[in-house]
């Protein structure tokens, strides 16, 4: 089951990478990198909203929605920066570039809220391993912007 969830995350990461290179088609084919996002995410919310029609349950519970933290629902806009910041930058620097930046910054972001538990999540301290792996990503996202 872990295996088959694996495999799921890279086909994400898979289409998040060209997901931004499609976006940077859509803002030069647009012009105006504001409209190319507004055509992206209203795809998005299309895509939701036929789906939540499609299937509505479960439905949120009052306490679920009163027991929400304030910053819960910014999570989408946390993402759109990374999304805007792609269709103004993948073709300037290159998608193995700009998805390497962003993927790393992702890891060592991600290893620092893995081990204070920020927004909730479940901690996993920081070890060697850990360490050594934000290492090897700084490395990899240096070699692959110089070359």
């Amino acid at each position: 089951m872990k295996y088959g969830l694996y495999i799921l995350i890279v086909l994400a990461g898979f289409l998040q990478a060209l997901g931004n290179s499609m976006n940077a088609q859509l803002k030069s084919s647009l012009q105006n990198p504001w409209l190319a996002s507004l055509v992206s995410f209203a795809l998005i919310t299309a895509f939701f909203l036929i789906a939540f029609a499609v299937m509505p349950r479960p439905l949120p519970s009052v306490e679920g929605v009163t027991a929400m933290p304030w910053w819960a629902p910014v999570g989408g806009l946390a993402g759109a920066v990374a999304v805007f910041l792609g269709l103004l930058f993948v073709a300037k620097i290159g998608a193995g570039a700009f998805n390497g930046l962003l993927i790393t910054a992702n890891i060592l972001s991600s290893l620092l809220i893995d081990h204070w538990g920020w927004a909730n999540m479940p901690i996993h301290s920081l070890n060697f391993g850990r360490v050594v792996g934000g290492i090897f990503m700084v490395a990899g996202i240096l070699l692959i912007s110089k070359y």
